[in-house]
């Protein structure tokens, strides 16, 4: 499967972003629950939960990574995936296990 990349997005929501770096890796939930997004993926990071959520939006998704409406159905209930950019707009990051 060719390489899937996505977009943290919400992060000033929770812990900012001034703590991630490139490499660290990340947890992917679905949130088929979520009263405003039915498409909603929760980004979390060990030892300190939810840090954000994959970008839904064409404002809000970096370049051509995936919005959360893309990937929805190109990964299970669980995913892990990796931080590749820091930006002021979100962190890249790509898919890795959950696909």
């Amino acid at each position: 499967m060719k390489d899937i990349y996505f977009t943290i997005t919400g992060m000033n929501y929770y812990y900012g972003s001034d703590f991630l770096k490139k490499g660290m890796k990340v947890k992917l939930v679905k949130e088929p629950d979520n009263e405003y997004d039915k498409e909603a993926i929760r980004v979390e990071l060990k030892g300190l939960g939810k840090i954000g959520y994959v970008a839904n939006s064409p404002h809000t998704v970096i370049g051509e990574s995936k919005s959360a409406g893309r990937m929805y159905d190109l990964m299970k209930k669980k995913a892990k995936a990796k931080i590749v950019l820091i930006t002021p707009r979100g962190a890249l990051c790509e898919l890795k296990e959950g696909k």
